[in-house]
């Protein structure tokens, strides 16, 4: 059996993951018939007693966790008076509390805006008026932020895990005065109904919040639900119904992921904290991205899957072979936020004897969704992002909108149900964004005659030297190659001749000679695509917020150092 007669038989009429189409506001889609129709029934509907939440010493069950965002939910309803389509923000580390305001926040109708944890006071202001934000969860750092913000910014703060300073109100004294109801307060919630905000992390201007509904949030979830059930179809193993308590039931050991990635990036909020709730998997959250201590808590809490971005899923690797660690539970190193280098994907392979490596391409505005690619149909194409998820189309068009034939490249186009509502009081984006329906990725790249999904840059990443169009991406992958090259960034340096010159910021061994490694690129890169100027850093590369590197910055770096010889 095939892929797609696998996915043909588990969404067939009467299956647990049966299609139907359904009218959205965005035009008709392919939906599953049987998903929860709001955040609030999912999470309703998995209560269970499993353990769910492990943060350091700290530990809640699936009910515990719904019970505790109930309360949440009754300060916010009683205290602050958030009704249907108010903004909620949430701003702080992967606590507890995270989870918690985000699930009480959903539940109740509301919209949950999550804020980037490492925005400074400025961009932290900028968000909180954009969205409108009548509530702010925040911790110590942020609270320390808030504090250089204008007086009269019109938002309430509810501190946590830190005392309440200015205009902040203690959460835990807030619910300190609940009383003993844990009941969720009543909410009528449709499926079209916005639930999210997240913000996007361009490297230039401000960012765009990114709204979704329920059902493009829950579209994705089902989405890997059912490419994992898929999956297990075509090897020909049992499959079961996807229930959450018959699941429970049977696992004889149960699930863990490792949280790493910050929860305001869709990876993290989406293929790891949202996605463990059918799987009643459980969720060890880490306060911040250690690799050794990522290495303990695999072996302490029996870890089987990580999700990460490269830097971090190449961290792990690197450790695996110096801490000692027993790290035989992973079952699964997956990725987000950036493209993997191919060699990373055979030294995932090689350093894990029982874990299939994966990948996928997602945006947040398609809810982390689009392709996915496991096992060895990935370490047969690494450099692949694997074939479109089920409630998704995808297609690649020329400049003037035609589609493109098999292994031609242009911008990949994308709609479906998980495919995001619009951007945040900005109609003249979603116009600029949005053609027929199909949402304009940005991205350019090829599908193979297999259907298979090959990302190959950015339309904007560009390079265009004099008159030759170079993709950074095949530059940078290029670099990824040698072996004393850990990242690298490529982008346009001005030319006085040429417009544009190709340049370099890579984070590399001490010992690296750089004619050693032009000559390297040779044998991979035509002359004119090989760097004329490089950058060696002895660290990793700064990064913005969803993982990628911040190449604006590395850039302007490399001009004022060039325009100060």
């Amino acid at each position: 059996m095939n892929r797609a007669e696998a996915i043909a038989a588990l969404t067939a009429p009467g299956e647990p993951y049966e299609l139907e189409q359904v009218e959205t506001p965005r035009g008709t889609v392919r939906a599953f018939r049987n998903a929860p129709p709001s955040l609030r029934a999912l999470f309703e509907a998995t209560a269970t007693d499993r353990a769910f939440l492990v943060y350091e010493d700290e530990r809640m069950t699936f009910v515990e966790t719904y019970a505790a965002a109930a309360r949440v939910a009754q300060v916010l309803v009683r205290d602050y008076g958030i009704t249907a389509g108010d903004r909620v923000a949430i701003s702080m580390r992967n606590y507890p509390e995270w989870v918690l305001a985000f699930m009480a926040t959903t539940s109740i109708g509301a919209i949950a805006v999550a804020m980037n944890a490492l925005w400074q006071h400025d961009e932290l202001e900028y968000g909180l008026i954009d969205s409108g934000a009548a509530v702010l969860f925040a911790d110590a750092e942020r609270l320390d932020r808030l504090a250089h913000c204008s007086a009269d910014l019109a938002v309430e703060v509810l501190a946590v895990r830190a005392p309440a300073i200015g205009r902040g109100v203690a959460l835990d004294d807030r619910l300190a005065h609940l009383g003993g109801d844990a009941s969720m307060p009543t909410a009528t919630i449709a499926p079209d109904d916005a639930a999210t905000i997240f913000y996007t992390s361009g490297s230039t201007g401000h960012p765009k919040g990114v709204v979704s509904t329920h059902r493009n949030v829950i579209s994705a979830l089902l989405s890997w639900e059912l490419d994992t059930f898929a999956t297990a179809k075509q090897a020909g193993r049992q499959t079961g119904r996807p229930n959450a308590g018959d699941r429970a039931a049977h696992q004889k050991v149960q699930d863990a992921a490792l949280l790493a990635v910050p929860l305001f990036h869709v990876t993290g909020s989406h293929a790891v904290y949202l996605s463990s709730y059918r799987a009643q998997r459980k969720l060890v959250c880490m306060y911040k991205w250690d690799p050794d201590h990522a290495a303990e808590l695999i072996e302490r809490e029996r870890v089987n899957s990580f999700i990460a971005p490269p830097a971090m899923t190449g961290d792990l690797v690197r450790i695996a072979a110096t801490c000692g660690c027993d790290l035989s539970s992973l079952r699964v190193v997956g990725g987000g936020g950036a493209p993997r280098p191919p060699d990373q994907v055979r030294q995932i392979d090689a350093s894990f004897a029982k874990v299939a490596p994966n990948t996928g391409w997602g945006m947040t505005e398609t809810n982390a969704i689009g392709a996915g690619i496991s096992g060895l149909d990935y370490l047969e194409r690494p450099s692949s992002s694997g074939r479109e998820s089920a409630v998704l189309d995808l297609r690649v068009v020329d400049e003037a909108g035609v589609e493109l034939p098999t292994g031609k490249r242009g911008e990949l186009q994308v709609r479906g149900g998980s495919v995001f509502a619009g951007y945040w009081n900005r109609p003249e984006a979603d116009a600029e964004v949005f053609v027929d329906g199909w949402f304009r990725t940005g991205d350019v790249a090829y599908l193979d005659d297999e259907g298979y999904v090959f990302i190959v840059d950015r339309i904007k990443d560009l390079i265009i030297r004099g008159g030759e169009n170079i993709g950074c991406g095949q530059v940078e992958a290029a670099l990824m190659m040698h072996p004393a090259v850990h990242e690298a960034a490529v982008y346009a340096i001005p030319d006085e001749r040429l417009g544009e010159e190709v340049a370099a910021t890579i984070y590399a061994d001490l010992d690296l000679d750089l004619d050693e490694l032009r000559a390297f690129l040779l044998d991979h890169l035509a002359r004119f695509e090989v760097p004329r100027y490089f950058t060696v850093s002895t660290a990793p590369l700064p990064r913005i917020a969803s993982g990628k590197i911040f190449k604006r910055q590395l850039a302007a770096e490399a001009i004022a150092d060039l325009t100060d010889r």
